[in-house]
């Protein structure tokens, strides 16, 4: 078993070339994604992860979204870059939106006071465990991904789209589809340098 999750970890990559053909129903990817928010640990369990799937229509309405909000801040003659990864995170089936509810945070803050400093730091680390369940799990099943970081560039857009609530933080956006290529190959610094064992 733990092989077989470890390959999953290997093959787990940054897919940019993505298309809009279907691997799973959207029921399917539903639960899918509803088991990595339920089965993802969270410091005191707090359950602060929140996240969003947007599919078909409601994707693409994303990455124009975005793309317009580049635009005012991204000069015109350097925009053509911008332009094409935005036309190549368009061309996935879905996004999944990671936030963070900082109701939960602020309230782990005034209940213990002791660990206030820690609990949005925590809170991140939890997200970031979450992102790469579904990540992984996406890649299990057949998809490619990447995770993107265009908050708080189109947080106001964003929640004012799709009527999300005040207190939700938006961390990452993870959009995906059928991969169309492969990845490139992937360098390794050496292992020595990163891991230490004391017996």
């Amino acid at each position: 078993m733990s092989k077989e999750f470890l390959d999953a970890v290997k093959k787990r990559r940054s897919i940019y070339a993505i298309s809009k053909e279907s691997v799973l129903s959207d029921e399917q990817l539903e639960r899918l994604i509803g088991e990595a928010v339920l089965h993802t640990p969270s410091s005191f369990n707090s359950q602060s992860a929140r996240v969003v799937v947007l599919l078909n229509e409601q994707h693409n309405k994303l990455w124009d979204l975005t793309t317009e909000t580049l635009r005012q801040v991204v000069p015109a003659e350097n925009f053509g870059p911008t332009q094409d990864k935005m036309t190549a995170f368009r061309n996935g089936y879905g996004t999944v939106l990671f936030f963070e509810d900082q109701a939960v945070i602020q309230g782990l803050q005034e209940k213990f006071a002791l660990y206030k400093d820690n609990f949005p730091v925590w809170s991140e680390q939890s997200s970031g465990m979450l992102q790469f369940v579904v990540w992984t799990a996406l890649e299990a099943e057949g998809y490619g991904a990447t995770l993107q970081h265009y908050n708080p560039l189109i947080n106001d857009a964003v929640s004012k789209e799709w009527n999300i609530p005040d207190t939700w933080k938006l961390i990452a956006q993870m959009p995906f589809g059928k991969p169309t290529a492969a990845p490139g190959e992937k360098e390794f610094a050496p292992l020595e340098d990163r891991l230490k064992v004391f017996k």
